[in-house]
């Protein structure tokens, strides 16, 4: 069965959805192992509930954090790691011996790069008066949202849109497309 570390720097919504599709038979995977970078991320607490080992990893915590994350997912059989909001560069050491997974709150090309990320997309995508919007589930590689392209879902925006509204609906369709994404990836 496949073993999906997840990365994630605060409340790991995607995680969860994982999660709870693994528990429900939806996907046939394991999570061994949550990392954070941020000491005092929900996702931490989520994933102690959950009974999943997990660990904050920093340049406070490790002289080398990416080579310390590599050392977990070797040391919990990890094949796939799925980014649930994760706030840092992930080495290419990392990318290219594990199958990584981001989702993108966006419809990528379109607001995709460096600074483009949760609520600076719908800004974004608010002040172009976009008609349409949505979520991208794609491999990862050394360059921000560059990684080929899993799984898109698509939404259409309301006249009245707001950036919290926007927010909203993308997460809802976000849970929904990383659990269809990894049921492509794994079957």
């Amino acid at each position: 069965m496949p073993r999906v570390a997840i990365l994630a720097s605060h409340n790991g919504s995607g995680f969860v959805a994982l999660y709870e599709a693994m528990q429900s038979g939806k996907l046939s995977i394991e999570i061994p192992l949550v990392i954070s970078n941020n000491s005092n991320a929900t996702v931490l607490e989520t994933a102690t509930a959950y009974g999943i080992k997990n660990f904050a990893i920093n340049t406070k915590t490790a002289p080398n954090p990416d080579a310390k994350i590599e050392e977990l997912l070797h040391e919990y059989g990890c094949s796939y790691v799925f980014l649930s909001g994760y706030m840092k560069k992930i080495s290419a050491n990392i990318t290219q011996n594990f199958k990584v997974i981001n989702s993108h709150p966006a419809l990528l090309p379109n607001y995709g790069g460096a600074g483009m990320y949760g609520r600076f997309v719908h800004e974004a995508v608010i002040k172009n008066s976009e008609k349409v919007s949505g979520v991208t589930i794609h491999e990862v590689n050394e360059n921000y949202d560059d990684g080929k392209i899993i799984l898109q879902k698509s939404l259409l925006l309301d006249e009245q849109e707001s950036v919290d509204s926007l927010e909203i609906k993308i997460k809802e369709v976000e849970k929904i497309a990383i659990v269809e994404a990894f049921q492509a990836i794994i079957s």
